[in-house]
């Protein structure tokens, strides 16, 4: 790298002695340095989110105000609100954030003001998961590096043009060197790369279903867009972990991809990388063994990308327990000594903490017998790591004493249906009968990951609890999947295309012109909206014409009559097709033979016939961990649901995805509660001491920096009605 300091080597050349220059030197490198304070995703190349910043602190930050808001106002008309999850960046004085639409902007960090805009779709859609960009800099080449849609960018920092010698006129295509057609598969990284010297070090995200692609990970050189090296995440012969998969796995299996972001120890040369489970998530009859590098904490040597550790969270994950998060780097003190280390946040609510040159776990792991499945074809792993410290930040078990009570019917109602499924603790597998997941797959930590506090020791995240079901269902790809679409989608079709202009894609309307579709079924019959729909009424015309052999689609949309499910189950029926359709190593003949289960109730939260949690709050909670001892410090509830609160009772917590982000300043900032709080509260004790409303919910983990002298902390806030775009907004304190 160049050197960033010219002044320095210009004293140096001199014969004249000057140490007199030394503490203007040191000033000068000070300053610079805390104006680069949150240059990296989550702040630095270790995932602190910590900042030394300490202007705003535990005895002013009650004073903070609203300093400035961007509104990127790039959302499409009639669009629906949406949630930037960026984790903004900031060098300089310049700030490089993304929009919900996934729209690239450089703006002044001091007052807001937009410096330039790049749109890596040409006009497209855009959109998706995007947490943010990456910086890399030597002497004036300043770069910023992020993916849109399958291409990975480059971009000159100052003026967002495209970098033409990356790549092709600025950008590389990330289809390419995975393993299937590159023309036929999706790779969308969600989360930003981290840079090793030259080279930018990625993973990726993929479809979770059958066929989907490898989760590689990919070193690429920063100057010129080539691929310097990749790691197999799903071996091939003859390299570590193959004898963990079937032998022709690495022809078809997928997903084991880090989708949360990595981390780089710079002074060993050695980036560290947290994945995700193989596909499919819930069934593995054609991936049999444990999964090398499925749900693993993996060191690879950052310039050649050799294997060089791991240990495994999960073997052969069944419940979609992800490691969602990058590996913080640490150093903790054990016996008077002091020992680098990772600490890993995961779904499944445990803390691993391992020895960063070896792997090896530096708090007692006990590999314990679980529950086998039952599932024909289904061989789940018969025992799994359990740490006996720390103790989980999320239940990980329930009894029907644990189910919520807003009512005695619901209460009754939950009490059938718990007793109604399969369950016997953590790592029950999924079941044709239904089986209960507990934390769930957004329970536990989610992306927003952990903050670490080098001064004390102390690690803070926030952990989830939200239970849901697995109930599998055995489906044949060749016979199940429709090649007309169902009659829901034939309705949402006819909608899009006639109606959404005026009601809205959303159906919300926009009233008095054009009224809500939300709810019809409360106002009229069927047959009353479909003969109005047919004649035309006030300024819709008649569509009998249009709506001729589409009646039952369109009831069927507006009137929200298709079953969930049997939407998920369509959805992804055919996305395995196409998946299992781009494989360039099996044969055709073979791709609707295989036996396939589909979890038919992933993803979705447990809830009572009320729509409430079906779990007793809290639902969310921010813990204080301090990795020297294994020991918490606190624990307090986040977020509340006011309606749902009992009186004298605590604030419910709620779940969300964002992380914490700790301060010099004694600290600690966390967004991302449906209540739109943002609150900083004592990194000492967890105790409250400013909150704002926000005019959405705060969408990414926040981020602090100092701009002319002045100390900032920003987070992107998801769409309101105002700013359907979303926003970012900064805090300070007043002049």
């Amino acid at each position: 790298m160049a050197n960033r300091y010219p002044f320095i080597t210009f004293l140096r050349k001199k014969k004249h002695p000057v140490w007199f220059f030394l503490p203007a030197i040191l000033l000068f490198m000070g300053c610079n340095n805390q104006d680069r304070t949150w240059s990296v995703y989550k702040a630095d190349a270790t995932s602190s989110s910590y900042s030394v910043l300490k202007e705003i602190n535990k005895e002013n930050v009650y004073q903070l105000k609203l300093a400035w808001t961007f509104n990127p106002g790039d959302a499409v008309e009639g669009s629906r609100f949406a949630g930037s999850q960026c984790n903004p960046i900031i060098l300089d004085g310049v700030m490089y954030a993304a929009s919900a639409r996934h729209r690239i902007y450089a703006i002044d960090a001091g007052n807001g003001k937009q410096i330039w805009s790049f749109d890596p779709y040409n006009g497209g859609p855009g959109g998706g998961s995007f947490r943010g960009v990456t910086y890399w800099e030597d002497g004036n080449d300043k770069r910023i590096l992020f993916t849109g849609g399958d291409d990975l960018f480059a971009l000159n920092a100052e003026t967002g043009t495209p970098i033409r010698e990356f790549g092709k006129n600025g950008k590389v295509s990330m289809n390419v060197g995975i393993r299937d057609d590159p023309e036929k598969i999706s790779v969308k990284p969600t989360s930003p790369g981290i840079v090793y010297n030259d080279l930018l070090i990625i993973g990726n995200e993929v479809s979770e279903l059958y066929g989907a692609q490898p989760g590689y990970i990919r070193a690429y050189n920063i100057r010129t867009g080539k691929l310097e090296w990749t790691f197999h995440t799903i071996p091939k012969p003859g390299e570590p972990g193959y004898d963990t998969w079937p032998k022709d796995a690495w022809k078809y299996a997928g997903g084991a991809n880090d989708w949360g972001g990595m981390s780089v120890d710079e002074k060993r040369g050695m980036v560290f990388l947290a994945t995700g489970s193989p596909s499919y998530d819930f069934y593995g009859y054609d991936r049999l063994g444990k999964n090398l590098f499925g749900n693993c904490v993996v060191a690879l040597d950052a310039k050649t990308g050799k294997y060089i550790w791991h240990f495994q969270t999960i073997h052969h994950d069944l419940w979609d327990y992800d490691l969602p998060a990058p590996p913080n780097l640490v150093t903790v003190e054990k016996d008077g000594k002091k020992i680098d280390a990772v600490a890993q946040t995961s779904k499944v609510g445990f803390l691993y903490v391992l020895n960063r040159e070896t792997g090896a776990s530096l708090f007692p792991i006990e590999e314990r017998p679980v529950p086998a499945s039952d599932v024909p074809g289904e061989e789940a792993w018969p025992t799994q790591p359990i740490p006996l410290k720390p103790k989980p930040y999320s239940r990980q078990y329930m009894t029907t004493d644990d189910l919520s009570d807003f009512s005695v019917t619901a209460h009754d109602s939950l009490i059938k249906l718990f007793n109604s499924l399969r369950y016997e603790g953590l790592f029950t597998p999924p079941s044709i009968k239904g089986t209960l997941n507990l934390p769930g797959t957004i329970g536990g930590s989610e992306w927003g990951g952990a903050a670490y506090d080098p001064a004390t020791g102390i690690l803070y995240l926030k952990a989830n609890e939200s239970p849901e079901i697995d109930l599998l269902q055995k489906i044949d790809p060749a016979t199940d999947a429709s090649a007309n679409p169902s009659i829901h989608e034939d309705g949402k079709k006819i909608y899009t295309s006639y109606c959404a202009t005026c009601h809205k894609a959303d159906r919300k309307g926009d009233e008095p012109l054009y009224p809500s579709l939300l709810d019809l079924k409360k106002r009229m019959t069927e047959a009353e909206a479909l003969n109005k729909i047919k004649g035309g009424s006030g300024k819709m015309p008649p569509f009998a014409g249009i709506l001729k052999g589409h009646e039952d689609g369109i009831i069927d949309y507006l009137f929200e009559k298709t079953d969930e499910r049997m939407l998920q189950k369509e959805s992804g029926i055919t996305e395995i097709r196409n998946n299992r359709l781009s494989n360039i190593e099996v044969k055709k003949e073979n791709v609707d033979t295989a036996i396939t289960y589909l979890n038919v109730t992933a993803y979705a939260q447990l809830k009572d016939p009320e729509g409430h949690p079906a779990i007793k709050p809290p639902w969310g909670t921010l813990n204080a961990i301090n990795l020297n001892t294994g020991d918490y410090a606190w624990t307090i509830p986040v977020g509340n649901n006011a309606d749902l609160q009992k009186k004298g009772e605590p604030i419910t917590g709620s779940t969300g995805s964002p992380g914490p982000i700790v301060t010099r300043g004694g600290l600690v900032f966390l967004g991302g509660s449906r209540d739109r709080k943002f609150q900083a509260f004592d990194k000492a004790t967890g105790s409250l001491l400013w909150e704002t409303t926000l005019p959405g919910f705060a969408s990414s983990t926040p981020c602090t920096y100092q701009s002319n002298g002045k100390q900032y902390i920003a987070v992107s806030v998801a769409g309101s009605k105002e700013s359907p775009a979303g926003t970012i907004m900064a805090f300070a304190l007043p002049d």
